[in-house]
């Protein structure tokens, strides 16, 4: 399907009752709306309708996984007991991995960022370290403490990847806000993007049309090469 403006369907959160309403209700920074569409996608918001994940892959051209203070559930990729640490909102990872996995199916492009890119690894047959502080040994302050709209930390990008063809990089400077992270991205993936302290930034498998996950929030564009992680999705998109 080509259109001049692709349509980007992007996966909300979810908050209970409380504060905006007195019923449950869907929430997303705007600037994951706006990264989109400079871009050049038209980006619509996807609710948590598991049954009705086919019927939207069949309008939308791409699809972006977002990020939020939640983790996926440990039983999902065989991860054993929950760690103290994780919360799950069960009915948003249902819906994102029925509608991640459809794309894949039907090679529509996605893109994962943070959590989404923790989600597309699971939908792609990985795993996940549950809380890093507890796996790996001196770890950086990856919920870093200063705000979003700054680096935390940089990332090593790999040679011969999506994302290094993408940023034409080698390094970049990334925003930070995560206790869990890829521990292997599934079969026929990669690992494109590493921390200092060898924690995994990034995932792609190029197996697919577009399959691409960061670990960090490219919305805030915080580095100049943010912005061409939108484009290059967006371009996908329009094949």
């Amino acid at each position: 399907m080509s259109r001049s403006r692709p349509v980007i369907g992007v996966t909300l959160d979810a908050e209970e009752p409380g504060g905006y309403s007195k019923l449950p209700w869907y929430a997303l920074r705007k600037n994951y709306f706006a990264a989109i569409a400079e871009a050049g996608g038209l980006p619509v918001a996807l609710p948590h309708q598991a049954e009705l994940a086919e019927a939207y892959l069949a309008e939308i051209d791409g699809l972006v996984v977002t990020g939020g203070a939640f983790d996926v559930d440990p039983a999902l990729y065989g991860g054993g007991p929950a760690h103290p640490t994780v919360t799950l909102k069960e009915g948003r990872t249902d819906f994102e991995l029925a509608v991640t996995r459809g794309a894949l199916a039907r090679d529509i492009p996605v893109l994962g960022i943070c959590g989404g890119q923790q989600l597309l690894a699971v939908a792609l047959g990985g795993t996940l370290i549950q809380h890093i502080p507890d796996s790996i040994e001196a770890a950086l302050e990856h919920e870093q403490p200063n705000p979003r709209d700054q680096p935390g930390h940089p990332i090593a990008i790999a040679p011969d990847t999506l994302l290094a063809r993408i940023t034409g990089r080698e390094r970049m400077a990334v925003n930070s806000a995560h206790h869990q992270a890829v521990a292997s991205p599934g079969a026929g993936a990669v690992v494109n993007a590493t921390a200092p302290d060898g924690v995994v930034e990034g995932v792609e498998h190029p197996g697919y049309r577009f399959a691409l996950g960061v670990q960090w929030h490219p919305e805030y564009a915080v580095d100049p090469a943010d912005p061409l992680i939108f484009e290059a999705f967006v371009q996908a998109c329009r094949r």
